[in-house]
C-alpha cells in the first residue's frame, strides 16, 4: 500500500565501495545487519501482529477510546469534546486508522500465512487467516469499500502499488470463504504457535470456535441487505460449533508489565476527561443493572469526600468545552477496573494495566443466537430466543465480575428486561447487546447502525453534523498516493462523507427494530 523507501546517502555508498574494493568476497556479508534479520520466525511475527491488532481496535486510539466510544455513546468527553462533536473524527485525524493496519499487523499476518502454508502448518496459517479476517472486518466496517484483494502484495512480482478498492459485498464473501477454509483446516491441525499466541496458546480447537463465532457475527451484519446469505452463513457457523461458554471466548491477556498494558489503563494514566455517557447510564440506572458499579465509578467517591449514598450519573454527548465542564465533578468516570491505580491526577482505580481485552465474547454469540432464533434463521425458532437472551445477559454479567446469582436473576425478572418476543424482543436483544459490548466501540457501532438500537442515541447539540456518522472518511494519504483508485470507490459507494452508507447499511428499514427516518438524527 504505502511505499517504504530506504534511501542511503551517496557519501555512505562511496565509503562502502572504497572499503570493500580489495575484498569483494565479503561484500555480501557486509549487507547483513545482525540486529535486523531478513527472516523472522512466523511465531514472532504472529505475536506482534496479534498484539497490534487488539491494541488498535480495542485500545486507547482513534478506533475505540478516542473515536467509536463517542459514536456509540458509551462514553462522553468532559473537557476536550472534539471527538464527541465529530470534529476530530475527520480524515485529517483518522488517516492513521486506515493506513496503520496495512503497514503493521495485516502485513505481518500475510507473512505468517505464507510461512505457515509453505511449512504445511495449518496450526500457524489458519489462526493468521482468522485474525486477518477479524482485523479486516473492523477496517471495512469503519470505512466501507477498501483495498483488499490487491492489498499487501506490493513486494510481489506483477503486483501494484495502487491497489483497487473492492466492494464490501465481495470482501464479505471472501471473509466467509476464508473462515470456512480455516475452520476445516484446524480440525486436523497440530498446535504450531504455542506460547507465541497470547489469545489461545495456539489451540487449533479454540481457534476453530473463534472462526465460526466470527463467521456468525459477520453473517448477521448482512441480514438487512442479504438475508439469504446471512441465513446460510449462520447455519454453517452454528453447525460447526461456535463459542459454547465463556471458557471458549477470545480474550487477550495484557501482561500489565509496564510495557504491554491494557490500552485503556495507559490512556487513563495521564488524562481525566472521560465520563460515562448519559445514553448508557440512563439505560443501566433505569433497570438497576448489576454491571453499573463495574462499568462506572460512583460520583460520591470523588466529590470531595461528600457523605451519602453512592450515585451514578452520565453526561450528555456532543457539548462544547464550556458546556461540558460543568459535569466534571457531577458525573461518573469509567469503572475503577480500567484505571492503572495512581494517575497523575490522583487515585481513580485499581489494577487496570493487566485487564484483559475482549476480542469476542460468548455473550455476543448468545445474543447472535437470540436474534437468529427470534427471526427464525439458521434453523432456530422464536421459542428458543428467550433462553439465548437470558444466557447472553448472564454471560455478560459474569464476564464483568458480577457473581451475585440473586442479583442476576432479579435483573432478568425486571419488567423492562424480561424477554417479550417479537419486535419488542429484538429491541431488547439489540439494547442489551449494545450494553454488553462496552469497551468494543467499533463493534457496538456496527451493530447500532444495523439495528438503530438504542433509538435514544443521537448526536449531541454541538456535533458538526446532525446525524450519527455511518462511516469514517478515507485517509488523506490515499488521496495523495492512490487517488485514482480511491476516486473509483467514492464514485461507486458515494461521497466521502460521514453520512454515506456502506453496502450492508443501505437498507436500514429492513430491520424490524428500525424506528424510521429519525434514526440517529438530532
Amino acid at each position: 500500500m504505502i511505499n517504504k523507501l530506504r534511501v542511503a546517502s551517496l557519501g555512505a555508498v562511496a565509503v562502502l565501495i572504497g572499503t570493500v574494493a580489495c575484498n569483494n568476497d565479503k561484500l555480501t556479508s557486509l549487507n547483513v545487519n545482525p540486529n535486523n534479520p531478513e527472516d523472522v520466525p512466523a511465531t514472532t511475527i504472529f505475536t506482534n501482529a496479534e498484539r497490534n491488532a487488539v491494541g488498535r481496535w480495542l485500545g486507547g486510539g482513534i478506533a475505540d477510546l478516542r473515536g467509536t466510544e463517542w459514536l456509540v455513546q458509551h462514553l462522553a468527553e468532559v473537557q476536550y469534546p472534539d471527538e464527541d462533536d465529530y470534529k476530530r473524527l475527520q480524515a485529517s485525524s483518522t488517516s492513521g486508522l486506515f493506513d496503520g493496519p496495512y503497514q503493521n499487523e495485516l502485513e505481518d499476518l500475510q507473512k505468517v500465512i505464507v510461512k505457515g502454508t509453505k511449512a504445511n502448518q495449518a496450526g500457524t496459517s489458519a489462526p493468521a487467516e482468522i485474525l486477518r479476517t477479524w482485523d479486516f472486518s473492523y477496517l471495512t466496517n469503519t470505512f466501507g469499500d477498501i483495498p483488499y484483494f490487491q492489498a499487501l502484495k506490493g513486494d510481489s512480482i506483477g503486483s501494484t502499488l495502487n491497489p483497487a478498492y473492492d466492494m464490501q459485498k465481495a470482501i464479505y464473501a471472501d471473509f466467509f470463504t476464508r473462515l470456512d477454509a480455516a475452520a476445516k483446516a484446524l480440525k486436523t491441525a497440530s498446535n504450531s504457535l504455542g506460547a507465541a499466541d497470547p489469545l489461545y496458546d495456539g489451540s487449533p480447537h479454540a481457534w476453530r470456535l473463534f472462526a465460526n463465532s466470527l463467521r456468525a457475527r459477520l453473517a448477521l451484519q448482512l441480514v438487512n441487505v442479504d438475508p439469504a446469505t446471512a441465513n446460510t452463513q449462520l447455519a454453517a457457523a452454528f453447525a460447526d460449533t461456535v463459542f459454547r461458554s465463556s471458557a471458549d471466548m477470545a480474550v487477550f491477556p495484557w501482561p500489565g508489565d509496564g510495557i504491554y498494558n491494557n490500552p485503556w489503563a495507559d490512556n487513563f494514566t495521564g488524562r481525566d476527561d472521560h465520563r460515562m455517557s448519559q445514553t448508557l447510564m440512563n439505560i443501566m440506572i433505569a433497570t438497576n443493572d448489576p454491571r453499573i458499579g463495574i462499568y462506572a465509578q460512583p460520583t460520591a467517591a470523588w466529590e470531595g469526600g461528600v457523605a451519602g449514598a453512592a450515585k451514578y450519573a452520565g453526561m450528555p454527548n456532543g457539548l462544547t468545552q464550556s458546556t461540558a465542564s460543568v459535569y466534571f465533578t457531577s458525573t461518573s468516570r469509567p469503572g475503577a477496573i480500567f484505571y492503572p491505580g495512581q494517575t497523575i491526577y490522583g487515585f481513580f482505580g485499581g489494577s487496570g494495566k493487566g485487564l484483559p481485552a475482549y476480542v469476542m465474547t460468548y455473550a455476543e454469540v448468545a445474543f447472535i443466537k437470540a436474534e437468529a432464533a427470534e427471526r427464525s434463521l439458521a434453523g432456530l425458532t422464536p421459542a428458543q430466543a428467550a433462553g439465548f437472551y437470558n444466557a447472553a445477559i448472564t454471560a455478560s454479567m459474569q464476564q464483568w465480575g458480577v457473581t451475585d446469582v440473586a442479583a442476576i436473576a432479579g435483573f432478568l425478572a425486571d419488567t423492562a428486561i424480561a424477554y417479550k418476543g417479537g419486535t419488542n424482543g429484538l429491541i431488547q436483544i439489540a439494547k442489551q447487546k449494545w450494553v454488553a459490548l462496552y469497551t468494543d466501540g467499533a463493534q457496538a457501532w456496527a451493530d447500532w447502525r444495523r439495528t438503530c438500537q438504542p433509538s435514544t442515541l443521537v448526536p449531541g447539540p454541538f456535533a458538526i453534523i446532525g446525524t450519527v456518522p455511518r462511516r469514517f472518511e478515507y485517509s488523506n494519504t490515499e488521496t495523495s498516493v492512490n487517488n485514482s483508485e480511491l476516486s473509483k470507490a467514492v464514485s461507486r459507494q458515494g461521497a466521502d462523507l460521514f453520512q454515506t452508507r456502506m453496502y450492508w447499511d443501505t437498507n436500514p428499514s429492513a430491520a424490524p427494530t428500525y424506528p424510521g427516518a429519525t434514526c440517529g438524527t438530532r
